[in-house]
């Protein structure tokens, strides 16, 4: 892996690289994770592309110094001075989870430069309501910020959701996961308040894929209640060219072996 750093204002924002192939992949990583987890794919699709992954701000080696929230703007800029630096004029876009979101975002602002667009257990894809109230009304961030560090309420209405059978069983261990200590809870909120503009059009995007031919793949885990396959089905709607494929496993879809089947639909 060689690492390397942008000059974003006052920011530094970090990049790893993986492969060295003809090809450009801009990948970006799900919540709590870093660039480092796509090194599973260098093996694979290394000598096919030249893997440049981006550390999301609050995450792995980026230095978020920006008194304000992330911009789709940002996201273009990042990838302009990457382009330039590597000498590409076009390049193919993979998002994982929360960088399914990102990734969305960028087909919005620079759709006439994308090759491929690969999404895996995508974010983004429908608005969730509880994430809607928390980062796009005052009252709900107020609310969401109060909940972080007196979680008392927050942990009963969760109890309560799942006995209601409102809350899925996978559901709720994925949020209690990630919310069960002060360090976690202050992690999803800083990042949900700091990616609080990432919300991708989605009609744009359709529009923007159809218009552009840009060939898409979704991919979901077959046992992901998290983030489920139909939400792949419903966006696919044959409105731009998309493929829709269920792998045999949960949430976590990062690894060698999906490099390996990434590499077959290439």
């Amino acid at each position: 892996m060689e690492t390397l750093f942008l000059d974003h204002m006052a920011s530094k924002i970090h990049v790893a690289r993986f492969g060295q192939g003809s090809r450009l992949l801009i990948c970006f990583h799900g919540f709590g994770e870093s660039a480092r987890h796509f090194s599973e794919f260098a093996s694979a699709l290394g000598d096919v592309f030249t893997l440049l992954a981006i550390d999301l701000p609050l995450h792995g080696k980026t230095v978020w110094r920006e008194e304000r929230p992330l911009e789709k703007s940002d996201l273009a800029l990042w990838i302009g001075q990457l382009l330039t630096r590597f000498r590409f004029e076009k390049f193919s876009l993979f998002g994982y989870s929360m960088g399914g979101r990102i990734s969305l975002c960028v087909v919005e602002l620079m759709a006439d430069q994308i090759d491929q667009l690969f999404l895996a257990a995508a974010d983004g894809l429908k608005n969730n309501p509880w994430h809607m109230i928390a980062t796009q009304t005052k009252l709900g961030n107020k609310v969401f910020k109060y909940n972080t560090y007196h979680p008392a309420f927050f942990f009963r209405l969760l109890t309560r959701l799942r006995k209601w059978k409102l809350l899925n069983e996978s559901v709720y261990k994925f949020v209690l996961l990630n919310m069960n200590d002060l360090q976690k809870r202050e992690q999803v909120y800083k990042v949900w308040t700091i990616l609080r503009h990432m919300m991708p059009r989605k009609k744009r995007c359709k529009r923007l894929l159809a218009s552009h031919h840009i060939q898409t793949f979704l991919f979901f885990g077959k046992y992901d209640r998290v983030i489920p396959p139909i939400l792949g089905r419903k966006f696919a709607d044959g409105s731009f060219p998309c493929q829709v494929i269920v792998l045999d496993k949960g949430h976590q879809l990062v690894d060698h072996e999906l490099g390996i089947i990434l590499k077959q639909y290439l």
